[in-house]
């Protein structure tokens, strides 16, 4: 190599590496920075409810000249009210939908809720709370997993000298646990109740203030449980008569539909449906314990099956139910 290019060497091998160096410098800090961003919190944003999604697509789906806000407690809640196509109303249906369903539900709720002004009857279908305190979804955060533990933890853990289990203890223990989630499944069942009564009762008074001299409280599904049971620990002399479509119990909650129709009384009508095989067996058990208390305002229909036409099945119920409210 020639003299002059070796002296030039070094000289030309710094200026290579200089540029280099502020950015090497710059991108140290950057898995700090990273490492730090991922021990924070991952904050989710809660869901929605089943019932605010509800709310919503009613809001946008039905006119709003049938929406009507109520109030039950501290929470206001939608209601879609039709007043009677008559210029005397008969009275008002007031409508309870089952578990997961809506104020409009494809399902007995709204064609009834729809057609029954058209013979006299307004008509307010409710919309129920879910099945929770606060009735909200919320996503939460991910808890630490035990590899989070400092290894000295881990280690004093694994040397620590296992202790026999005593029986008495960890069935004590067990009793005690056990207790203590009876008692909060029960407090969320009763603060559950409430709700929905208070939505019932939130009904009826909007319904006496539109003039109804005659009040029909309707249950579908598991909202028939819910208004025989409303009957059953808060009778209301504005109520004449209930009316139960496909009933069910929750499956959760006490006392049973089977423990409550003997104490009503109101004139009750039970529709139950051929196909459905589980309603059906418990349908014929409400016969049996009507006829044991000789409860004469008791009655059971039945409703065929029209399979593969559920516009005639309705119609076919909305026809019963009307025979029924016209004949009492």
């Amino acid at each position: 190599m020639p003299y002059t290019l070796r002296a030039m060497f070094p000289a030309i091998c710094l200026t290579l590496i200089l540029p280099c160096y502020p950015m090497a410098m710059a991108a140290d800090p950057a898995p700090a920075k990273d490492a730090k961003s991922a021990e924070a919190p991952i904050e989710r944003a809660s869901l929605p409810s089943r019932s605010q999604e509800d709310t919503l697509a009613l809001e946008r789906q039905v006119p709003k000249a049938e929406q009507q806000q109520l109030q039950a407690g501290d929470q206001n809640f939608l209601a879609l009210w039709k007043p009677a196509n008559a210029d005397e109303a008969k009275g008002a249906v007031v409508i309870v939908p089952g578990a997961d369903e809506s104020a409009d539900w494809p399902d007995a709720v709204g064609p009834l809720r729809r057609k029954l002004p058209d013979v006299g009857w307004s008509s307010l279908s409710l919309s129920l709370p879910d099945a929770y305190i606060d009735g909200v979804f919320a996503r939460t955060a991910d808890t630490p997993t035990t590899g989070d533990k400092p290894a000295a933890d881990k280690d004093k853990a694994k040397d620590a000298p296992a202790k026999p289990a005593d029986p008495a203890a960890s069935a004590e223990a067990e009793a005690a646990a056990a207790a203590e989630q009876a008692a909060a499944q029960a407090e969320i069942a009763k603060a559950n109740a409430d709700k929905i009564f208070a939505r019932i009762d939130s009904a009826i008074a909007f319904a006496q203030q539109n003039k109804a001299h005659s009040i029909v409280l309707l249950g579908h599904g598991t909202g028939a449980y819910w208004a025989a049971r409303y009957m059953s620990e808060r009778p209301s002399p504005a109520i004449q008569k209930l009316v139960m479509i496909t009933a069910v119990d929750t499956g959760t909650d006490t006392p049973s539909l089977l423990e409550v129709l003997p104490t009503l009384k109101v004139a009750t009508a039970d529709f139950v449906s051929k196909d459905r095989p589980v309603p059906r067996q418990q349908a014929q058990d409400r016969l049996n314990a009507s006829k044991r208390v000789k409860n004469a305002r008791f009655t059971q229909v039945t409703l065929n099956a029209i399979p593969g036409n559920a516009a005639m099945e309705q119609e076919q119920l909305f026809r019963r139910v009307r025979g029924w409210l016209e004949g009492q």
